[in-house]
């Protein structure tokens, strides 16, 4: 396999519309060499329709489509010489595994030679070269996507295309897919641009995330920077689970404010408070509540009694009613935890000041 340098790719005001419906609007976007990309989002965000644009396979109503700054929105999929590895796998079920990988070298006129050595190096690259002479029906599904993955690369496309790729594999084989995908991206040095609608599958794999709604870019960054500071109530509820708070501000500072219902905020240096009198929506991840002994104090402290909870093996999933903040979820490690959950317990909740992010209502 090669050794060149991903390609970077540039979305400029990216729009399509079918008839009256739009489907992405006015999307821009930049990938850089190298980098694993996720487009992430429901049913429906634009998502595929944006995979679709780049891979040529539909056009754009409005704007371009950039590789390391030259417009290619004229081309045609053929032209572009993307990899492109499909949710159903798209094998030739007649053919080999070694012929599956071999077919796009033989397309692009590839010696006997060449294409053997390169077909070698791709099987070597997915850790199959024991598979070489077996059919798609003799794989599992892990074993059929890692020769998807093969044929596309092994042509040293300049982009590689993910459409939910490990979408039709149970969770225990995703999981292990995942890590071989992230390895993979690492060993081969091209730029990836992944689709999905699980969020789990995104913070684990990519580099930056893009999350659509609604065929609008609503926010993106590293995974970590959009977990722990989403923009708006979609993002934070999307992207893992969230309690929303929401009160009048009171008091409001340099570094912090405080609302009506008793919640104290600490916001990062330089971040400025909402105005007093204003009203304010804050997420707060379910993980960073902590359940508190009798007497132990907390920046925040909400009592109440348990409305439901289940056992996850790692942790606990309690449903807590409380009077002045409604109901808050809790996640909570089951090794260490300091109770035997009931329905109807009453408990004390507590997280820090820092644990709460304002987010902004999403626009209509």
């Amino acid at each position: 396999m090669s050794d060149a340098r991903g390609h970077a790719l540039g979305l400029k005001g990216l729009t399509k519309r079918y008839g009256e419906f739009t489907a992405v609007e006015d999307v821009s976007l930049e990938v850089g060499q190298g980098e694993f990309l996720t487009l992430l989002g429901p049913s429906g965000s634009g998502k595929t329709t944006i995979l679709m644009a780049v891979a040529g396979f539909v056009a754009p109503s409005a704007g371009a489509i950039l590789l390391d700054g030259r417009d290619i929105t004229p081309l045609p999929p053929e032209k572009r010489n993307f990899g492109m590895v499909f949710q159903g796998y798209a094998l030739f079920p007649h053919m080999t595994v070694a012929e599956n990988i071999a077919f796009p070298l033989r397309v692009r006129g590839l010696s006997r030679a060449d294409r053997d050595a390169k077909v070698r190096a791709a099987l070597d690259l997915v850790q199959l070269a024991t598979f070489a002479e077996r059919l798609p029906r003799q794989l599992s599904g892990g074993q059929q996507q890692r020769v998807a993955l093969a044929r596309a690369l092994v042509f040293d496309p300049a982009l590689l295309l993910l459409d939910e790729p490990l979408s039709a594999l149970d969770k225990k084989l995703r999981a292990e897919l995942q890590e071989e995908l992230k390895a993979l991206h690492r060993r081969v040095g091209r730029t990836f641009v992944n689709v999905t609608h699980d969020q789990e599958e995104a913070l684990s794999l990519s580099d930056r995330i893009a999350i659509l709604n609604h065929g609008r870019l609503v926010q993106q960054g590293a995974p970590g920077l959009l977990y722990e500071r989403p923009r708006t109530r979609f993002v934070a509820d999307f992207l893992g689970k969230s309690n929303f708070l929401e009160g009048t501000v009171v008091e409001a500072a340099a570094g912090g404010f405080a609302l009506d219902s008793g919640v104290s905020v600490r916001l990062p240096d330089g971040a400025a408070p909402p105005p007093a009198g204003s009203r304010s929506l804050l997420s707060l991840r379910p993980e960073k509540v902590a359940l508190l002994a009798e007497g132990e104090a907390a920046d925040n402290v909400a009592e109440g009694r348990i409305l439901s909870w289940s056992y996850l093996g790692a942790g606990f999933a309690l449903r807590v009613a409380t009077e002045r903040l409604g109901e808050i979820r809790a996640s909570l490690p089951s090794w260490q935890a300091a109770i035997a959950p009931a329905e109807g317990l009453p408990v004390r909740l507590g997280w820090s000041a820092e644990a709460a992010v304002p987010v902004e209502e999403d626009a209509a």
